[in-house]
């Protein structure tokens, strides 16, 4: 009972203030300078700033892995978050990697004179592309038209709609006032497809170019009235709409981003995704290596055998219930796909978590516990700096982000919310791609660091054996 009480951690003494003499028991001491000892102090009674000897030394421990790790993390910093920020740095001065198309089902004055000026407005760097594209690759009209940029095959078709100058012309000479002057130009979108591409770039970049054409034409057009119409009083009478406004235009939206709850699933949602695969690798961590130390005792293929396995099944469950999440608060996963739609969504979560997760358990067992958060921070920012704008709109070095595993999920939850280009073949393979690079690492690392503990466990075998044999004598 003594020796129990005594080894309590609140009456034990810093063996490191004792001297040499006390802590062997000899009280001898040389008789010309006798030695004067300090009381040893208990645990949990200093000051940060004692003189303590051994407090002293582990306080200037303690600074210079402060100042280092400090250090460190302000390179990290500089060099990692200069990721994201160049992503945004600069992305006006990249519109014109957004390709856009020009279809004249016109033919006449209107579709000469907007495509002319639609296709001369591109070339700087900040103005968005246009080419001018044959009728014939339409031939049932508007659902055409819609598709082509639902499939994103272009980011915005401008059509100059059939027979828009016959009918202005019809218009102005019988001053037909039920004439609806947007109708000669339709704008085909997709906002789904980059909601911050289409709200930032796009649309500003449309609504701008238009309504100057527009308000050219009109100019030139209205000048133009006198020879055109035997009566321009009766006009400007009954139809001073034709006068003010000849022509216009409308914009549809085939793909609206018109579910708000929807960018926690296909944005911020995605952090969180890696976060819990993270927790999950950290928790995998503790019991496979400090609480059990199951790690030690099993052979090289059971271990990687259930840092491989069991994981993937956590994350089966935890992405289970991470989609069951999206569903309570209604995201409609059952639009386009019907039931099916949230069955996708659960299993696109379920590999982008395993390809995430394994990424981080196959990194930990190089950089251990102590550094894993650094690349915890690499990795969210690599695929975040991605996501926030389409690669397209992004500097050339940035186009690795077709192949990062938030960006493939991004994609196939837009197709399953909102209807766009479904690509998931392409998704679902790239996250199997990364789950198989992270499993060849691991094996890799593991194999390194295994090497590495069983050495050092000889060492200690061979360290104790020679000790015990020098105690034993000859």
């Amino acid at each position: 009972m003594e020796a129990s009480h005594n080894s309590s951690p609140r009456s034990r003494w810093h063996s490191s203030s004792m001297s040499p003499n006390q802590a062997g028991g000899n009280t001898d001491s040389s008789p010309l300078r006798p030695t004067a000892h300090k009381p040893p102090l208990p645990w949990f009674t200093e000051s940060y700033f004692t003189s303590e000897r051994a407090t002293a030394a582990a306080r200037k421990t303690y600074i210079v892995i402060l100042a280092s790790r400090g250090v460190l993390i302000i390179i990290f910093l500089l060099s990692v978050l200069s990721i994201y920020w160049g992503a945004l740095w600069q992305t006006p001065a990249h519109t014109h990697n957004l390709n856009n198309w020009v279809v004249d089902f016109d033919g006449g004055e209107v579709g000469q004179f907007v495509s002319r000026a639609v296709v001369a407005s591109g070339g700087a760097p900040t103005a968005l592309s246009w080419d001018v594209v044959s009728t014939d690759l339409f031939p049932n009209g508007v659902p055409d038209l819609e598709d082509a940029v639902v499939q994103e095959k272009a980011w915005t078709i401008i059509a100059i709609n059939k027979n828009a100058t016959n009918t202005l012309n019809a218009a102005v000479v019988a001053a037909n006032d039920s004439y609806i002057a947007n109708s000669c130009i339709s704008v085909y979108v997709a906002e789904a497809r980059s909601e911050n591409a289409y709200r930032i770039v796009i649309h500003p970049n449309v609504v701008t170019l238009l309504d100057g054409i527009t308000e050219a034409f009109n100019a030139q057009y209205i000048s133009e009235i006198p020879e055109r119409s035997s009566n321009v009083t009766a006009l400007f009478v009954n139809a001073p709409r034709l006068v003010s406004q000849p022509i216009s235009y409308t914009i549809i939206n085939t793909r609206p981003f018109d579910v708000a709850v929807a960018s926690a699933v296909d944005f911020v949602g995605l952090i969180y995704l890696l976060i819990l695969a993270f927790v999950v690798t950290m928790e995998h961590y503790v019991a496979r290596v400090n609480a059990t130390h199951l790690e030690d005792r099993l052979t090289f293929k059971w271990l990687i055998l259930i840092r491989i396995i069991n994981p993937i099944i956590m994350y089966f469950f935890v992405s289970c219930f991470y989609s069951l999440l999206s569903l309570a608060f209604q995201v409609p996963f059952n639009r386009f796909y019907g039931s099916s739609g949230f069955v996708i969504y659960w299993m696109m979560s379920w590999m982008a978590m395993c390809a995430l997760g394994g990424a981080v358990e196959s990194m930990i067992t190089i950089l251990t516990p102590r550094f894993i958060s650094f690349f915890l921070l690499l990795w969210i920012i690599a695929n975040v700096s991605v996501c926030v704008f389409p690669p397209a709109l992004l500097p050339g070095v940035y186009h690795y982000g077709y192949a990062m595993p938030f960006y493939n999920v991004q994609q196939t939850i837009r197709s399953i919310v909102f209807g766009t280009r479904n690509q998931m073949g392409l998704n679902f393979g790239v996250q199997v791609a990364w789950i198989l690079v992270s499993w060849c690492t691991l094996v890799l690392f593991q194999l390194f660091m295994r090497h590495r503990a069983v050495r050092a466990h000889n060492a200690e075998i061979a360290a104790a054996a020679e000790s015990l044999s020098d105690k034993q004598g000859p």
